[in-house]
């Protein structure tokens, strides 16, 4: 017998998980994974109570001998009727769940679990990998042949709901290819994709699991193996922290500043090509199964039905295939473009052999493209819903490459950002998509769609991505067969597409200043209002941090004050501070849905004091406009709760009425918990923009996210003699980049290293 001990430690959440198995070897790859499977095997073998007319048989990744280093046991006790079997399991169980190892059990006879099986199709998949271990072979073996018989004999009937279900957990997990931090067994080309490849190709609907799925499969299975050894634990989803890690143990190496670590970026990547090839297999095996259950469509006279559907293109059992003029004339460059139009408008998907034609016989684009093949990309990007499947098939068989060079770079290119949740190449596709829900609101639907998909080309060259990406973005679109000042506006597109988001949330929008610069910059309301399809598009494909209702009533505030000013050429003056806040007995304390309006007696520091205290309430402060109207102060301030629940307003009325009057205490409750938040800082930066502002110089902290920020920087703003007018608050992922219009000019050198010394200290 195999001797099995453990050491076992407290996990996060209080579980116990196997640190050390001895006798279960660790390691990366097939053979790692089949030695597990053997250690497991003997010690299960050793703890099996002997008892005639029992068995016990694996499923999952022991029973298809492809143990990862920290996997669950999932064991099936047959049995054939046996008195006391409650007790026989038992004794089993609990050994292993003494050794401290995860465990998914039952306690079936062969026709309780065919029965289970028959109404449950995970089940009915779980028994395909079902292995004899210990006990009767018979009967563990009568098992696995009535399973796998009653599987070819149904599976047909069964694939819909198994799709269904499938098509659910997508869903949940999203696509393994496109994600940064990807589930390697749940998401879309993961694990699980391929148990249900092996489950197709068992039923013989179609040859599923071949060569190229073979070796994904294995890669994807030393991916998890590598990731749990780096973790420690049980872990499916790559996490960006634990990439380099994983890589290095995979032998994928790279060399930073001189220091050789592991490259999680080649991994992702390799990842993300694995996960496409597992994708497109289960893609062409429902396809195969859809067919097998309709059947084939037939004229009278025995052919096939073909319905033509766009130029060239016809419909053919469910699939788009070439009608047959076009393979036999020479081809048109512009013949795969428009296949791929005509599959994303119809929803309808490519056949293989018409991919693998195009890939192999349609000729090269010439510079500038011909009209069509031009009027075939902007209808393919603006196609909607079935943009992303039909992109993702052309790109499968090579044919984006021949379009557009430049994609051999950006395919699979991680974004190391928080905010991102897809790789370049699937956030450029999905903002084509997201600007198609706008081209009604553009001059230029056509500009706005390209613009889309080109707005972060210059990601992955050296310097900034704006900048770099704009003259590669007017290459692409010369090439495309734009006119040269088309071409200058979609460069232009690129170099500003961050430009209202970022002026929207970081500067005064009141200030006649940063409308003016914007307007200059943009130059006409045309590009205006591509813009702002633009960042939108941006922003739903980047993900749900990179938006919110706050942020776009900032941007199209912004966009509104800009048309004003290049429509009339007048910049529009600010606006006038609420009535109710300049009349009335103070203080003057205004709750609304996500605004906090106060007016007090004129005196130095009271945004400071309006700041602590929201911060006190668990509010968020986004914008802050202070000013000073006939003796009194008023403090102005978009808010957003920090954890989703909104405060007492009646308790938050009334400190802050307190804390504007000058109440010790509120100020003591209100340090206290700011001087508590101070560890969680990281090494800040301030930047001055001197000429940003009309009367006033703008000071801009970079600096981590933490409660109470504001209201620290506020106080030793304040400390240090100077005013602060308005206040921006913009958070990327775990940082802040916090704007305060200092009024002033502030020329001399040591004020501003004054000043700058006063804040750095507070953060």
């Amino acid at each position: 017998m195999t001797s099995l001990t453990t050491t076992t430690g407290p996990t996060g959440d209080g579980r116990l998980v196997v640190n050390e198995v001895a006798g279960v070897p660790g390691g990366i790859g097939a053979e790692a994974r089949s030695a597990r499977a053997d250690a497991l095997d003997a010690w299960l073998r050793g703890i099996f109570p002997a008892r005639a007319g029992i068995a016990l048989v694996a499923v999952g990744g022991l029973g298809r001998r492809q143990c990862a280093p920290y996997g669950d046991l999932d064991l099936v006790l047959l049995h054939a009727g046996v008195p006391g079997i409650d007790e026989l399991a038992a004794s089993l169980w609990y050994p292993i769940w003494d050794a401290g190892l995860r465990l998914d059990h039952s306690v079936r006879t062969v026709p309780e679990a065919l029965s289970v099986a028959q109404d449950d199709v995970k089940v009915a998949l779980g028994l395909l990998d079902a292995r004899h271990v210990a006990g009767d072979p018979v009967l563990a073996d009568q098992l696995v042949r009535t399973a796998a018989d009653h599987w070819r004999r149904t599976a047909v009937r069964q694939l819909p709901g198994l799709r269904e279900i499938t098509t659910a957990r997508w869903e949940t997990h999203g696509e393994l290819a496109f994600l940064l931090e990807g589930d390697l067994k749940e998401a879309a080309g993961g694990l699980r994709d391929v148990g249900l490849l092996r489950a197709i190709a068992t039923a013989g609907v179609t040859d599923a699991l071949r060569p190229a799925v073979h070796a994904a499969h294995r890669r994807l299975l030393d991916a998890r193996d590598a990731l749990h050894q780096q973790v420690g634990r049980r872990v499916d989803r790559l996490v960006a922290q634990e990439r380099d890690g994983a890589a290095a143990l995979l032998g994928l190496r790279a060399t930073d500043a001189g220091e050789v670590t592991g490259d999680g970026d080649a991994l992702l990547r390799r990842v993300a090509g694995d996960a496409r090839t597992v994708s497109h297999a289960l893609d062409d095996a429902w396809r195969a199964a859809d067919r097998l259950r309709a059947g084939r469509h037939r004229t009278a006279g025995g052919r096939p039905l073909r319905r033509p559907v766009a130029r060239d293109v016809v419909e053919q059992d469910g699939e788009l295939v070439l009608a047959r003029a076009a393979i036999g004339a020479r081809p048109d460059p512009s013949l795969s473009l428009r296949v791929a139009a005509a599959a994303a408008t119809t929803r309808l998907p490519i056949a293989r052999a018409t991919c693998e034609w195009l890939a192999a016989y349609c000729p090269p684009l010439p510079a500038p493209w011909p009209p069509a093949a031009r009027a075939a990309l902007i209808t393919l990007l603006g196609a909607g819903p079935g943009l992303v499947p039909a992109w993702e098939t052309c790109d499968r068989y090579g044919l984006i490459d021949g379009w557009l060079p430049e994609w051999t770079r950006l395919r699979s290119l991680p974004q190391h950002n928080p905010v991102h949740r897809f790789t370049l190449d699937r956030h450029l596709v999905q903002a084509a998509y997201e600007a198609s829900r706008h081209t009604r609101d553009v001059d230029r639907p056509d500009l706005l769609l390209l613009g889309a998909f080109l707005h972060d080309i210059g990601k992955g060259l050296p310097g900034d991505h704006s900048t770099v990406g704009a003259p590669v973005a007017e290459v692409v679109a010369t090439r495309i067969g734009l006119p040269e000042d088309e071409a200058a506006l979609i460069a232009r597109l690129v170099r500003l597409h961050l430009l209202l988001p970022d002026v929207a949330t970081r500067r005064d929008l009141s200030d006649p200043k940063t409308i003016a610069g914007v307007a200059e910059r943009v130059g006409d309301t045309t590009t205006l209002d591509l813009l702002h399809g633009l960042v939108r598009a941006d922003a739903a494909a980047t993900g749900p941090a990179a938006w919110s209702e706050w942020k776009g009533r900032l941007v199209a505030e912004l966009v509104a004050r800009v048309r004003t000013a290049l429509d009339t050429g007048v910049v529009p003056a600010p606006p006038a501070p609420d009535p109710a806040l300049v009349a009335g007995p103070l203080p003057v304390v205004h709750l609304g849905e996500d605004r906090v309006s106060v007016a007090a007696a004129d005196r130095r520091g009271l945004l400071a004091t309006v700041a602590g205290c929201l911060a006190l309430h668990r509010l968020e402060v986004i914008s802050a406009d202070a000013a000073t109207v006939d003796g009194r102060a008023l403090v102005q301030c978009r808010v957003q709760p920090r954890y989703g629940l909104a405060p007492d307003p009646i308790a938050l009325r009334a400190d802050l009425r307190r804390a504007v009057g000058g109440d010790v205490s509120v100020t003591q409750r209100l340090r206290g918990r700011a001087l508590a938040a101070r560890g969680q800082s990281a090494a800040p930066r301030v930047v001055w923009h001197r000429e940003a502002a009309t009367d006033a110089v703008l000071l801009e902290l970079r600096a981590a996210d933490a409660a109470g920020l504001l209201y620290r920087v506020a106080c030793a703003l304040d400390e240090a003699g100077a005013q602060v007018r308005a206040a921006r608050i913009s958070t990327l992922g775990g940082d802040v980049v916090d704007a305060f219009y200092l009024v002033g000019g502030w020329p001399s050198d040591a004020d501003r290293a004054r000043i700058e010394a006063a804040v750095l200290a507070a953060v």
